[in-house]
């Protein structure tokens, strides 16, 4: 019988968290599709992994076995993958970057022309994820490297140094009643519906929606998006605001939405993250020094 990598690793993440809820929130996955996988492997393996409560999930006897060969398992195989790709990538001299947004903003340009005066028989391959992936593909092991918006989920089981700091500003339809002011504060927009990232993304899509900063006022969601032009398309068309920052008003500009600086919420915070496994790579090492020294002269 096969069984995919992927199940396994969705078994590991839920046989530790003890919930499903938090798993999801962990494997960027949505609890419907999480739980279906789940049940699909207790299916294919014909016994109950786990014993499902109000109170969360506890492994059966036999989710126990699992659990004990699994970690091991798995990190043999994500050794194994690493191992080829970085061989792959040694060969074709290629760091592949993963980025979200704007990436570093304006220092992006600098830290990759500063790469190649470093490393001039390499190339920084720059792959853009989707707001589902607040990594930027560093939990899939698909870049070596990225330029990340903290907080994100699962940033504590990965090397993160954070670069720089920017206000947070909101952007609103050109229609709406605060869009003619010079600045807003975030109370006043608490009860507006928000254009936000897929509920998956947990702690990402809390932080954008200033969650924690609302003294407990609800939230109210408006759509949801997952890629940049998307949710552009969905303030211009009035079915919310969201939060955003300082530089979307000059990376992100279309017709009909303005950015207004806003009070009252924290700043976004950027940073360059890799894999543990990594620490000792030349190549990512040297990444990580052009990023901060680029960005310590900004």
């Amino acid at each position: 019988m096969d069984v995919d990598t992927r199940v396994l690793r969705y078994f590991a993440t839920v046989a530790e968290e003890g919930s499903l809820t938090r798993a999801a929130q962990q494997l960027y996955v949505s609890q419907p599709a999480l739980t279906k996988q789940i049940r699909q492997l207790e299916s294919a393996l014909g016994v109950p992994l786990f014993t499902r409560s109000h109170g969360g999930m506890a492994l059966t006897e036999p989710g126990r076995a699992l659990a004990a060969r699994v970690p091991a398992l798995l990190a043999g195989w994500e050794a194994a993958l690493r191992e080829t790709r970085s061989a792959g990538r040694r060969a074709d001299r290629i760091l592949r970057v993963g980025f979200l947004a704007s990436a570093a903003n304006e220092a992006t340009q600098p830290i990759i022309a500063e790469f190649a005066r470093r490393r001039p028989d390499w190339r920084a391959e720059m792959r853009q994820a989707a707001w589902s992936n607040p990594t930027a593909g560093l939990a899939d092991s698909d870049v070596d490297v990225a330029l990340v918006r903290l907080p994100f989920p699962g940033q504590e089981k990965l090397r993160v140094v954070e670069l720089f700091s920017e206000p947070r500003c909101v952007a609103l339809p050109e229609t709406h009643p605060l869009a003619g002011r010079e600045t807003i504060d975030f109370r006043e927009l608490w009860d507006e519906p928000f254009v936000a990232a897929p509920p998956e993304t947990g702690p990402w899509r809390e932080y954008w929606l200033a969650a924690d900063e609302r003294d407990g006022h609800p939230v109210r969601i408006g759509a949801v998006t997952e890629h940049p032009d998307d949710w552009l398309t969905a303030i211009a068309n009035g079915y919310g605001v969201a939060l955003a920052p300082e530089s979307a008003a000059r990376f992100y500009t279309r017709p009909g939405v303005v950015h207004r600086p806003v009070t009252g919420v924290a700043p976004s915070r950027v940073a360059v993250a890799w894999a543990p496994a990594d620490d000792a790579d030349p190549v990512v090492r040297d990444f990580v020094r052009c990023c901060r020294e680029v960005c310590a002269g900004t």
